[in-house]
């Protein structure tokens, strides 16, 4: 059976170097490409692939939503997170979301297809560097961060937050969201009343650190 892999990487030369090596492989095909969070989103309601390798840290809608987003348009889906960061917030993200798989950029190809291959037995795979820990504290202390954007914002807030931490307008955002202008006014409000911020300056640092965007 033919494996079809949709790849989700804002780096060019990254997303076209995966490709590369999976079309190599004579049981993997490329189903697609996207090079945003929301273009991974439409491309698997569109072509419901069976594995997407989801980068984290992508423009307009980050990794761990848009890996949610993913498995509820498409349920058989499978995503594995491939990424820089070894944080702990961002695997335990990436697993609460619904990932099968987090494997680190720095790792070889052949960790990626052990991935590749446990998603489709419906195992979930980690690399080593992040595996121990994470799951200790993911499985047998289930500790959840009270601070944490995913956990006191809504997907529709955090769509906002990201967006204004990469200096959309709210004009841009209400068109890109297929929204009012005064909902998106209402869902910045929202979000810095939750957080108690005050200015664009202190959500874009927040959304740094939270990991919704690298800007």
């Amino acid at each position: 059976m033919t494996v079809r892999i949709l790849v989700a990487d804002d780096h060019c030369v990254v997303r076209q170097g995966l490709c590369s090596l999976i079309e190599h492989i004579a049981e993997y095909e490329v189903a697609g490409q996207a090079d945003s969070g929301r273009e991974a989103v439409r491309l698997t309601r569109k072509l419901c692939p069976e594995i997407v390798i989801m980068d984290i840290g992508m423009p307009d809608l980050n990794g761990i939503d848009a890996t949610r987003m993913c498995i509820e348009a498409c349920p058989r889906v499978k995503v594995i997170a491939l990424s820089m960061h070894a944080d702990r917030r961002y695997v335990l993200g990436m697993l609460r979301a619904g990932a099968q798989g987090y494997v680190l950029k720095e790792s070889a190809f052949s960790e990626l297809t052990q991935a590749i291959s446990a998603a489709c037995h419906h195992q979930v795979y980690l690399s080593p560097k992040v595996a121990g820990a994470v799951v200790r504290d993911a499985i047998q202390r289930r500790t959840s961060d009270p601070f944490s954007a995913f956990e006191q914002l809504t997907v529709k807030e955090r769509e906002v937050l990201q967006m204004v931490a990469e200096g959309r307008s709210t004009r841009q955002m209400a068109g890109t969201l297929n929204v009012s202008v005064k909902t998106v006014e209402a869902r910045r409000k929202a979000v810095m009343r939750k957080l108690d911020l005050h200015s664009v300056a202190e959500l874009t640092k927040y959304a740094v650190r939270e990991g919704l965007t690298s800007a």
